[in-house]
């Protein structure tokens, strides 16, 4: 169980935690990552949405009320601004500054950037299966529903992706940018989820980061603003998630990262409009072969180090007189 107590975080973590906000900008960038798995291996992940929780609940209290300043004041002691500031500034970092970049080794070279991400978003499932608390006895489903709440997400993620159509579109209007930000942004959130293969799928993924890449202010205020309402639909559903119904949420999560490593296949034909970094159809292995494969390693690897990093750094939270 998640627990909503005054967090109280050591601020010898904040370059670390600037290094995970810009991991989990990055991720953003690619198609068929999801911010949220980065946000998940570098141990962050619960301690972030419970802040934006009690964030967006200042704001309901501030407008909504009832006792506007004492529950507003209240809401935002609870916010861990010591890990929210320093992700925020590392994940803008990230964007404003390899948008452009990004999308050019996306578009450049599909298969070595696919590879990579397969790797680090493969290694990345056993994060929230290590975290699953114990099953309860006398609850219902038993293994069968623990099988069903892994396979089922996974089969759908997996449809889903390669049903994706990769169209782009060059001037869309402000509304559909709102739409797509807002519900891009959830799955910013959702580890498995890719906001950045949203926008593949319905056709903004390089008119967003051209945006970006350009400072085009008004495509990006429209974003925002969708992104910010978005958060605020969707993420105090996900912390009652996490918070009531735990284990479920943690294997639905796994399976979304399974099906979701349909997109990161580094062998795939062309989608719509030859789109290099679109989805497609699965391919056996052509040339390059070997620089995929060993950046899969490299994926794997990177993880695996990510986890010891965060493991220390914890311990060292919990306990600053023990040594790393």
């Amino acid at each position: 169980m998640t627990t909503d107590l005054t967090p109280k975080r050591s601020r010898a973590l904040l370059p670390l935690d600037l290094v995970r906000g810009f991991l989990i900008g990055l991720a953003e960038l690619v198609p068929g990552v999801s911010g949220g798995t980065v946000a998940l291996v570098t141990g962050v992940y619960e301690q972030l949405i419970a802040s934006a929780s009690h964030f967006l609940g200042a704001a309901k209290r501030l407008v909504l009320g009832p006792d506007r300043r004492a529950g507003f004041a209240a809401e935002v002691r609870r916010t861990d601004w010591f890990l929210v500031g320093p992700v925020l500034l590392g994940m803008a970092a990230a964007v404003l500054t390899v948008a452009g970049a990004m999308e050019a080794f996306v578009g450049d070279h599909p298969e070595h950037a696919r590879g990579l991400f397969l790797g680090l978003v493969a290694a990345s499932i056993a994060v929230p299966l290590r975290m699953l608390p114990r099953r309860e006895r006398g609850t219902g489903g038993g293994r069968g529903a623990d099988v069903a709440l892994f396979a089922v997400p996974a089969v759908v993620a997996f449809v889903l992706v390669g049903l994706a159509s990769g169209n782009e579109v060059a001037d869309p209007p402000a509304w559909v940018v709102f739409l797509a930000a807002a519900v891009a942004i959830c799955a910013l959130v959702v580890p498995g989820v890719s906001g950045s293969f949203f926008l593949l799928a319905v056709g903004l993924y390089s008119t967003t980061l051209t945006a970006v890449d350009e400072r085009d202010l008004g495509y990006v205020v429209v974003f925002a603003a969708g992104a910010v309402a978005g958060l605020a639909a969707f993420v105090p559903v996900l912390h009652l998630a996490l918070t009531r119904h735990r284990r479920a949420t943690l294997l639905a999560m796994a399976g979304l990262m399974l099906g979701s490593l349909r997109a990161l296949w580094p062998w795939q034909s062309g989608g719509a409009d030859d789109e290099a970094h679109g989805p497609g159809s699965l391919l056996a292995p052509t040339d390059p072969v070997l620089g995929p494969v060993l950046l899969a390693v490299l994926g794997v690897v990177i993880v695996l180090v990510l986890l010891v990093v965060e493991r220390r750094a914890s311990v060292t939270d919990r306990d600053p007189a023990r040594p790393a």
